[in-house]
This record gives structure tokens, sequence and C-alpha cells, in this order.
């Protein structure tokens, strides 16, 4: 029994067809458009450009994006493909299946649980940031932090936290919003879509009279940078390589790269849209450039208007509205912005949790994972099962775990996907040249080995406490595959008799 059994793409494509049966088709190419900028523009935006020009990168964290949306185009051209040629829920898990084998295919599902699962739970830990800026730093720090944090107070008090309760209350929100259909969270989504994208476009209009050219000076932060103090009373260091100079801007793509991912929650919809074969293409790829050209412009006002360091202290949590209220005096415009980006957060946590909910309902069609997480809904037809139990998962880490290590966590399992995605394009090219391709990447080989080479190196410059916990996740994962997976698997003895989600619906 071959660890790199693969998935008969002409049965993959037979399962897509059963649109009577399976997900409910609703989406169409504006519809994923919203949807890829609801998930793209959020904490990447509105936090880690923050952490990573205060900690790394300084005010060349427009760089940092730059590289950083290169290393999404080169992936991105690669999904446009496969998910044209594979309209199926599962995004990177399906591509990796049909083209390099099981084994593959569950490693870069268990990637995705870092990238979705683990983005949900950063971006609900950035979305309590802000709510209590709204609410006036009301809520106690012990119930809004993690029992990781502690920082001092004005007075001098050191406050450890408890449990982030906000948190947890807006992952039950959007839960049940999922549960009761993908139709109905796609329209809040794409109204949500449209008001935090025009408050970042008044941002930039606003914000850029209040460049402060010094901001600038050095755009690239100094070897001999002074360290810069922290909310917990420590001193930051820019000693390190990937502190300061070129190795920052590249260590800041790779904090920054948590902002590019919503592309690639755009393809695990692909079982849900109209016309998947060429609203797919259009959704990544449209969604990828407008939301590049508003980072760079975000990124460029930000650190223009706030010095890079008060990123490490006073504006960690809540950057943009300190950097308004700090530096500009509009309260009003802090309180809109703020009202967005909580609006704007929800949108990112809805198409995170979608997106992993697609990945199990994937994973467990095909055995990998227990059926319940592909129950279908008998009247919403959504995987309700799968939302209820990753709001847990998800609740657990987002209650106890601080935003910065789920961030990076989550970074690195994105990149990792990508990486697979770019060598799958270039095997399936070999493996079945003559398939239909009605979209096809350009110039392969150069493109997916660009996107290979770009990625890799944003994972190799994240802080090892990131890899060596990713590495024990991926431990993990080839456990819990060798024990269940391997055994259960839909292709054990070569069987090729792919279910669908009707056989879940059946009791």
């Amino acid at each position: 029994m071959s660890l790199f059994r693969t998935k008969s793409l002409d049965i993959l494509l037979a399962q897509a067809a059963d649109s009577d049966k399976g997900l409910k088709r609703t989406l169409g190419a504006g519809s994923l458009i919203a949807l890829g900028i609801g998930a793209i523009i959020g904490a990447g935006l509105f936090v880690r450009t923050a952490a990573a020009a205060g900690g790394s990168a300084g005010p060349a964290v427009t760089i940092s994006f730059l590289i950083a949306a290169v290393g999404c185009a080169f992936a991105g051209l690669c999904y446009a493909e496969f998910a044209s040629m594979i309209p199926i829920a599962g995004s990177a898990y399906t591509y990796a299946y049909t083209t390099m084998g099981e084994i593959i295919a569950w490693i870069i599902g268990w990637a995705l649980i870092l990238e979705y699962a683990l983005g949900a739970a950063t971006v609900s830990i950035n979305w309590s940031e802000y709510f209590n800026k709204l609410c006036g730093g009301r809520i106690p720090y012990e119930w809004c932090h993690s029992p990781f944090q502690k920082a001092l107070d004005a007075s001098g008090v050191m406050h450890h936290g408890i449990i982030n309760a906000p948190s947890l209350l807006v992952l039950l929100i959007i839960s049940l919003l999922l549960i009761k259909g993908t139709q109905e969270s796609a329209i809040v989504n794409t109204i949500i879509v449209i008001i935090k994208v025009s408050i970042v476009v008044v941002f930039i209009i606003i914000g850029w009279q209040f460049i402060s050219p010094a901001n600038h000076t050095p755009y690239l932060i100094p070897a001999d940078q002074p360290p810069a103090p922290q909310a917990d009373g420590t001193m930051y260091s820019y000693a390190d390589f990937f502190n300061h100079g070129w190795g920052g801007v590249l260590r800041g793509a790779g904090i920054v790269f948590f902002a590019f991912i919503g592309f690639d929650a755009v393809s695990t919809a692909a079982q849900e849209a109209k016309n998947p074969k060429k609203d797919m293409p259009i959704g990544i790829l449209v969604s990828l450039l407008i939301c590049t050209i508003l980072y760079i412009l975000f990124s460029w006002v930000l650190t223009g208007v706030a010095p890079f360091t008060d990123f490490m202290k006073a504006g960690k949590e809540a950057s943009v509205a300190y950097a308004i209220q700090t530096y500009m005096h509009y309260d009003w415009l802090a309180t809109l912005v703020t009202i967005a980006i909580l609006m704007g957060f929800s949108s990112v946590i809805l198409v995170m949790l979608m997106g992993q909910s697609r990945v199990f309902f994937s994973m467990a069609n095909d055995g990998l994972l227990p059926k319940v997480f592909s129950d279908v809904h008998p009247k919403f037809r959504t995987p309700y099962k799968s939302n209820v139990i990753l709001f847990l998962f998800v609740g657990t880490f987002a209650t106890l775990i601080p935003g910065d290590i789920t961030g990076s966590l989550t970074s690195i399992g994105t990149l990792l996907a990508f990486v697979l995605v770019c060598i799958g394009v270039m095997i399936m090219r070999k493996k079945d040249p003559n398939r239909v391709r009605p979209f096809k990447t350009p110039l392969v080989p150069l493109v997916p080995i660009l996107g290979i080479v770009v990625c890799a190196a944003m994972i190799v410059s994240l802080d090892t406490t990131t890899q060596v916990v990713a590495l024990i996740w991926m431990v993990l994962g080839l456990i819990i595959y060798f024990t269940y997976g391997k055994d259960n698997s839909k292709l054990k003895a070569g069987s090729e008799i792919l279910p669908t989600a009707s056989d879940f619906e059946k009791k």
C-alpha cells in the first residue's frame, strides 16, 4: 500500500459535478473576490504591519509587503490553474492528493490547520484588542489577554492575563453564522468588505498629510539601532540579523505574509462556486492585486505617521487607532477606523473558519479524518458538526495563546502550503500534460520555481521558536495519519471509489 497513491482526477471532477447532493453552488466571481478581500484585509494590515515594522523592518515594511506579494503572486498563479482544473473543496490539500500522493496531501492538510484555524484564532485575538480600544480600555487586562501575557500599567503595576473572553465571543457568533449557510455568510462578508475598504482608503487619504519624513529616515533599520522598550518593561534588541537591514525586511515579509492568505481561502470555496473554471482564477488574482496596492499605501502612511519604535510598546495593540489618536488627533476617525477594523476582522474570521471546515470536509470524505467532519446539515447543507468542533478548537487557542505566536505559526503553515502547490503544478504538467486547463500558469517551470524560492526564504527568516513548534505540529500530524488516516483511507488497497457528500447525509 503506497503512501504516495493519488486520487483520480476524473473521479474528482465527477464528484464536483454532483451539485445536487454536495455543497450548494451559490458564489459568483464578485462574491469570490469579496471573499478574498474579506480574508486578506484584516489582521495583516491592521496588526501585522505594526508588528513587522516595530520588530524587524521599520519603515521598509512596504518592501516586506512587496516581497510577500511577489511570493503570493507566483503561488497565486499556480493556485489559479489548480482551482480552474479541480473545482473541489479542500484547496491545496486536494491538489496535492491528485499530484503528489496521500502522505503529501495529509502533510499539506495538516499545515492548512495552522493556516486557517490558528489564523482565525490570531484574528479573534486582534479583534479583542480593538474591541477593548473601542470600549475605552474598560475591559480588565486579565479578561482580554492570554495567561502567558503580562504588562505594566501607567502606575507601574504588573497585570497578568487570565483568559481572552472577547475573542471567544466573536468566534461563537461567526460559527453560528457559518452553520446557517454559505450564501448568508457571503452576503454579510460583502457588506463588511465595502465598509472596511472605504475606511482604509479614508485613512490613506487623510493620513497622507500627517506623514513625517523623519519617520521614514533611515528607511531600513540600522544595525546600531538602540533597543526599544516593550509593554512588559523589557527592552527589544535589533542586533539580530533578521531584526534590522535587509534581513529585517525579509523577516518582515514572513510576518506580514499572514496578510495575504485570503486568496488561498478563496480556493477552498471552489465546490460552492457557480462557474469555478472561470470564477476561481478571477477571485484569486483580482483580490490579491487589489489588496497588495492597498497594503503598500497603508503601510507607507502608518509608518510615516508614527515612529516604528512606538509599535513595540504604546502602539503595539490597536496600532492604527493609536497612531490616529496620538499623531493625527482625530478621535472621530480613530473610532470609525476601530469599528471598521472590528468588522474587517469579523469577515476574516468568517473566511478562515469557512476555509478550515471545507478542508476538513474533503479530508473526512477521503477517510483521513472521522466522517463527523463531513456531515452536512439536512437543511442548511453546511458541514455544521465541523464548525462546532472548530469553534471549540480555535476558541481554546484564541483564549489561551498570545497572538504573536499564533500569527507566526499561521504564516509558516501558509508558506508550506504554497511551496507544495507550486511543486504540484510542475508535477501535474509532466504527469497529465493534455488535461484541459481553463487557466494556465505562465512560464512553467520558472513561475513555480520562483514561488518555491521566495516562500522558502520567508520560512527560513521566521524565528526559531515558530519553526520548532511547526515541526512538532507536523510530527503530531504524522502520528495521527499513521494511527488513523492511513488505515481508514478511501484509497486503501487501491480502491478509487470516492464518496460524495450525499453518502454522509444518509442516516
